[in-house]
């Protein structure tokens, strides 16, 4: 049984999962190739093709995906609830704007009911999505 699903074109009952509020691990590779996996909060955009985690600038999880370089970092990003999950993997980048980060912010607080806190040190994690999988 296959679980592809398109990133750029889910299904509905996959689009409403990843709507719902729940949390996420997401999962970098160490600059020794190991995988280090943390619990995050995350906002689909399948219209642009993006996932999006805020995120401090010291965190290991930002200078994880800093040390790919400049071609990014593969990761994934998942969720499960029950008999549903869903993973989103692409190449991951950290954006400084403010724009984007404003918008990551306005979508997490959509999705999470609640505003982020001020951050001065925050950036965010922009996930070019590539593959998409799961049973939402």
């Amino acid at each position: 049984m296959t679980y592809s699903v398109d990133p750029g074109a889910p299904d509905d009952s996959y689009l409403s999962f990843w709507r719902e509020r729940h949390l996420c691990t997401l999962t970098t590779p160490r600059p020794d190739g190991s995988p280090h996996v943390v619990p995050v909060g995350v906002t689909y955009d399948p219209e642009a093709g993006l996932a999006r985690v805020i995120a401090n600038k010291a965190s290991t999880k930002v200078s994880n995906v800093l040390a790919a370089g400049p071609e990014g970092a593969r990761v994934a990003v998942c969720q499960v609830d029950g008999r549903r999950w869903a993973t989103l993997e692409g190449r991951a980048y950290v954006r400084t704007e403010p724009e984007r980060i404003a918008e990551a912010e306005r979508r997490y607080a959509g999705r999470y009911e609640r505003t982020p806190s001020p951050n001065p040190a925050r950036v965010v994690i922009e996930i070019e999505l590539e593959r998409a999988m799961g049973r939402g």
